[in-house]
């Protein structure tokens, strides 16, 4: 299964990742600077989310796909079903 989003879709995508990975890069510095325990955990909590949400519409994406795919045979489309379960698992 490839990667196969709409621009605006991937636009989304890469912008929540590109909000993570600053997230991250301030929570190190909380780190590094002794920062309150309670406000690292914190932050790393919305990180979390933020990826979760990115890999959820990644998967979202997928399943759209999928569905639009109606020509595929049973056992190809039961393969991709769980391929996607396992994904969306993967997240949960």
């Amino acid at each position: 299964m490839e990667l196969d989003m709409a621009a605006d879709e991937l636009r989304s995508v890469l912008n929540r990742l590109r909000r993570a990975q600053g997230q991250i890069a301030g929570i190190i510095r909380m780190i590094e600077e002794g920062r309150d325990c309670e406000d690292v955990i914190t932050q790393l909590a919305a990180v979390s989310r933020a990826l979760d949400r990115a890999g959820f519409a990644i998967i979202a994406t997928g399943l759209q796909h999928c569905m639009a795919e109606g020509g595929q045979a049973d056992g190809d489309r039961d393969r991709m079903r769980a391929r996607l379960e396992k994904l969306f698992l993967s997240l949960a």
